[in-house]
């Protein structure tokens, strides 16, 4: 990561920078799904790299041909996505990430079956302030918004969406109570399991470290009028305030969290969870939720609301 262009004024006072790219400043939570002891989300900061973890949640009945579960699979790549990012600081996001993989498939000890297509798995967010510019990762559904020059816009990986629209059809066609609907369910998660890490279907991080050459990536400047002022990094029982919810747009998400913090965003899903349950997309009534709010704005002006 070079260091930011600086440019000295002259004359009797002291030298100083001009133009210095914004430093981030970082805020973060997350919390398991009421009801639930084990989180099997991650937010994580090392030094420039800021992100957030997603572990899969097996549904019951559902074996997995390993030893270890969703936040074992999670704390494992986090410390490993830091670990790579500390050896090889100048490497890109996707090869970071594709070692920290292959590292975590080192850490299961040969005790498992990796090629199996319920093993232990994640999305990912990634951003990491460099200089003059900011790099960005998104692989499966946790989504990153962007504050570019007051535009706001959310990267998504969509393959996900796109791979499970029939389970979903396919659940929701089933009347309630219905012996069919747990054999109907269990078809379309084992029809989803085997288009994970597959063309035509969707990347996740899990065993294979090829899939993170297959996640969505781009880079954001820090300086002149397309310069990057805030970003959220969210794990989807977080986005669904958006996404399913439609408490607010992105816009809106950025604001509530730049003005009362990250986990004021978890406590509005949680209240719409208990409001409106018939509004979610998810199998699940509710979801672990993670964000992680990084601001760029310069420290001698508020931020824009």
């Amino acid at each position: 990561m070079g260091a930011p262009d600086r440019r000295y004024a002259t004359g009797s006072r002291p030298a100083r920078p001009v133009a210095e790219a914004p430093t981030m400043r970082v805020g973060s939570a997350s919390a398991a799904a009421p009801g639930r002891l084990e989180n099997e989300d991650v937010v994580f900061r090392f030094g420039p790299l800021v992100g957030v973890l997603d572990g899969a949640t097996v549904p019951d009945g559902f074996d997995t041909g390993c030893v270890h579960g969703p936040s074992w699979y999670v704390r494992h790549l986090a410390a490993r996505l830091g670990l790579a990012a500390a050896a090889r600081p100048a490497a890109t996001l996707m090869s970071s990430l594709a070692a920290a993989i292959l590292a975590v498939r080192a850490d299961h000890g040969g005790e498992c079956d990796l090629d199996h297509p319920g093993t232990p798995a994640s999305t990912v967010c990634l951003l990491r302030e460099g200089g003059d510019q900011v790099d960005y990762l998104v692989l499966c559904d946790s989504p990153l918004v962007l504050d570019t020059g007051g535009e706001v816009r959310a990267v998504t990986d969509d393959r996900l969406d796109a791979a499970t629209a029939e389970l979903r059809r396919t659940v929701a066609s089933v009347p309630a109570g219905s012996t069919d609907r747990v054999a109907r369910f269990r078809a379309a998660v084992t029809a989803q399991r085997q288009r994970m890490n597959r063309t035509h279907g969707y990347w996740v991080a899990a065993a294979d470290p090829d899939a993170a050459y297959h996640a969505v990536t781009g880079t954001v400047p820090l300086r002149g009028p397309g310069a990057l002022r805030r970003a959220a990094l969210l794990t989807d029982g977080a986005s669904c305030a958006v996404e399913q919810f439609g408490l607010f747009g992105w816009a809106g998400l950025l604001d509530l969290v730049a003005a009362d913090g990250p986990a004021a965003l978890i406590d509005r899903v949680r209240a719409a969870e208990r409001e409106h349950p018939d509004r979610l997309r998810r199998h699940k009534r509710t979801d672990d939720a993670s964000v992680v709010f990084c601001d760029f704005t310069p420290t001698d002006r508020p931020t824009a609301r």
